[in-house]
């Protein structure tokens, strides 16, 4: 299947949350999950041999997303949470045609820093397949009205970021090159839409400066 995973669970029992990404991004959400939910059980499940999924095809994965969903549903699992962007934009509508369990879904944050901007320009980081998706292009669209949104795809992040590299200096001058145009654009808010660039976030800020907000 591909599929490597890490229980936090002494027994899978229908009392599970699970929660999945292609890789290392969802961590990040598990572990706000565990912060607010100390009780539950959880499964996390990381697709890390078929990442990234911003490089593939929409059926690829949607496919995956669907092979993962059957994994969990084998625990088995009383909810889902879709720790990562791509699949939310590309799969969840399928996935809840399909399965019978609350399935809850991440959307990039931009609503909220459409609220929050101050300088009338906001930035969207996000995987090539998540700023090309009709969910993302209805949020910029129903929403653009209001202020200016500036998508960038940013191919690469997620590599580092699975590769557990943060900071060194090639990063660095990955993020400079996506960052740049948002920056001389005036944005003031900056969505963080993968759940990976969360592990960004030290060098995104070292790069944008105090004065730019994150979402």
């Amino acid at each position: 299947m591909g599929v490597s995973y890490v229980s936090t669970v002494e027994s899978l029992k229908r009392t599970a949350v699970g929660v999945f990404d292609s890789g290392l991004g969802g961590v990040s959400v598990l572990h706000a999950m565990r912060q607010v939910m100390p009780h539950e059980n959880f499964l996390y499940v990381a697709d890390s041999g078929f990442a990234p999924y911003g490089d593939q095809s929409e059926a690829f994965v949607v496919e995956r997303a669907h092979r993962l969903m059957d994994f969990m549903m084998a625990a088995p699992v009383k909810a889902v949470v879709i720790a990562c962007n791509t699949a939310t934009v590309l799969a969840v509508r399928t996935l809840r045609a399909r399965y019978d369990i609350p399935i809850v879904a991440m959307e990039p944050a931009i609503k909220p820093a459409v609220h929050a901007t101050r300088t009338g320009v906001v930035g969207l980081l996000a995987t090539s397949r998540t700023i090309a998706s009709a969910s993302v292009r209805n949020l910029c669209e129903t929403l653009g009205h209001r202020v200016r949104i500036v998508p960038i795809a940013c191919p690469g992040l997620v590599d580092w970021v699975d590769d557990g590299i943060f900071t060194e200096h090639a990063v660095d001058a990955l993020l400079e090159t996506y960052l740049r145009p948002l920056l001389d654009a005036g944005a003031g808010t900056l969505v963080l839409g993968c759940t990976h660039y969360v592990f960004l976030r030290e060098a995104i800020q070292k790069i944008a400066g105090a004065t730019v907000a994150d979402h």
